[in-house]
């Protein structure tokens, strides 16, 4: 059962849960999905929609961390590439290998990345997925034929693996719910309430949709809500000092002409000393990421414009032609924690380590800080082991290293229909009943009218925003196309979830202010 008022319902069925998630990000969701399969009564309480923040806007990438292994943090990196194998081996319907080429200009350069990246191989095992190998300036060019070749002597390629965030994101709500558990969106945390012992015990919280409040009781409970862990600390200790501060991370989502081919471009070292990819990522290219530290931390980040100027320029430099402002489809930022500066080095940046940190304050209240996407998993088994003895509840082993995620498919599907995995077969007869479900949702891209129906009735979507954003990837891909298709999608989600038309009118109203961040030109 997916809707949420099924979800809703079943909360009177269960009087004290074992585990208590806050946060439906890749971190909180793989978290309910460990707890979940090894049997504990299980419940995720989002704010908004699941990977609305952060883990919906990352670079797609299922990967070890090339960079993270240049600076020396092996250990992040072996682990990195064992889970990256994990994912290929469970959720192989919403991820992907991907070869990358990465320019060279020098005999120098070449041998050092090649030796760095073999080690990659290496560090693989059994879950390697390619070989890395030095390429001439021929193979280089025929791979991404828009490179500049001026002073290019060769490259190197390497694989890693590519994925779609929100998709998987989605998949693990589904697979937490297929093994038990209460998974629900807008559902707002209000209150951390504490017993007479001052431990941790339970939880307010409000349905934004409906503006029914809820109270339950639970025996652990688990902050896991990625740069927004302060707020919910500060929650059961108004005294807390931050423990981050927000990075925040920009792509920019151009036409496929600008690389030319099927395979990434990866720039090591920009003039600044930060990486740049060009990743091809549902029929579009996706440049970024920059680095840069903010003072706060907002739901909706907007790019900086110094960090879209530092894209363009870094990829005019390395391309014959580099995308220009008007060339952008949509722009995009997402944000990572770092570790907040101490007093008098408030100009530090030093970043909370990649792997993941676990906290448990004297109330019992269990924080999870740091990590990436690819370790969710490992994140997620370490989180329940000490939910475990944090809560006294009877120990049982982790059981998702071999988990299938929902809808488990090793089908080989084109474009976006691969995503919905071994449910296809219901989308598609879904979309024969009605000849309105067969036509698209904007004539440039391939979603259907039919899936926006199977959204809503399985996908747990709200707002106007969850279909165009994170179920379809429309916003990111094509911003302006996401507005022109925004009336007739929500007129047939309003007509599906019983909605009026004040409702239609204000969701069109809202996505078309939050469409217009991502448009830059």
């Amino acid at each position: 059962m997916y809707t949420r008022d099924q979800l809703f319902k079943s909360l009177t069925n269960t009087k004290e849960w074992d585990v208590a998630v806050i946060g439906g990000g890749a971190t909180g969701l793989g978290i309910a999905v460990d707890a979940a399969s090894r049997g504990y009564k299980t419940i995720l309480l989002e704010k908004y929609d699941f990977a609305k923040s952060t883990s919906s806007k990352s670079t797609k990438l299922v990967h070890g961390g090339v960079r993270y292994l240049a600076n020396g943090d092996v250990k992040l990196v072996y682990s990195a590439l064992h889970e990256r194998g994990l994912i290929f081996k469970n959720a192989p319907h919403v991820s992907s290998i991907q070869r990358f080429i990465i320019p060279t200009y020098s005999f120098f350069s070449k041998m050092k990345f090649l030796i760095g990246l073999k080690l990659y191989d290496w560090m693989a095992g059994k879950y390697r997925i390619g070989t890395s190998k030095s390429l001439s300036k021929g193979t280089v060019l025929n791979y991404i034929p828009k490179i500049e070749p001026n002073k290019l002597n060769g490259g190197i390629q390497y694989y890693d693996g590519q994925f779609d965030d929100a998709r998987l994101a989605l998949l693990l709500a589904k697979t937490a719910i297929d093994h038990g558990a209460t998974v629900l969106n807008y559902a707002d945390v209000t209150k951390i309430v504490k017993n007479s012992n001052n431990k941790v015990s339970g939880i307010s919280f409000t349905d934004t949709e409906s503006g029914k409040s809820y109270a339950i009781q639970a025996k652990t409970i688990i902050n896991a809500t990625g740069i927004f862990v302060d707020d919910i600390l500060k929650m059961e200790e108004p005294n807390h000092k931050n423990l981050v501060r927000p990075s925040q991370g920009t792509h920019i989502v151009v036409d496929p002409k600008f690389l030319g081919g099927r395979d990434a471009l990866m720039i090591p070292e920009t003039s600044d000393g930060r990486v740049l990819f060009g990743v091809p990522w549902n029929g579009k290219v996706l440049l970024g990421t920059t680095d840069t530290p903010l003072n706060e931390h907002q739901i909706e980040p907007r790019p900086l414009e110094e960090e879209i100027k530092f894209i363009l320029d870094t990829a005019g430099s390395y391309l014959k032609t580099g995308p220009q402002r008007n060339d952008v489809l949509s722009a995009f930022s997402g944000l990572r924690p770092l570790a907040a500066p101490k007093q008098g080095d408030e100009n530090s940046t030093k970043e909370i380590s990649r792997d993941h940190k676990l906290i448990v304050n004297a109330s019992g209240l269990i924080t999870i800080t740091g990590g990436k996407w690819t370790t969710y998993r490992k994140m997620a088994e370490d989180t329940v082991d000490i939910a475990i003895k944090t809560g006294g509840l009877p120990e049982k082993s982790c059981k998702t290293k071999e988990l299938k995620i929902h809808a488990y498919s090793t089908d080989q599907v084109e474009g976006h229909w691969r995503y919905y995995g071994s449910d296809l077969p219901k989308v598609k007869a879904l979309i024969q009943e009605n000849d309105r479900f067969k036509e698209k949702i904007h004539s440039d891209h391939p979603y259907l009218m039919g899936e926006v129906v199977w959204a809503c009735e399985n996908e747990m979507v709200c707002k106007l925003e969850d279909v165009l954003n994170r179920r379809f990837r429309l916003l990111l891909l094509d911003a302006k196309a996401a507005l022109q298709a925004a009336p007739d999608v929500a007129k047939l989600m309003a007509e599906t979830l019983g909605k009026d038309q004040l409702w239609v009118e204000k969701e069109i109203q809202d996505f078309s202010t939050l469409a217009r961040q991502y448009i830059i030109n």
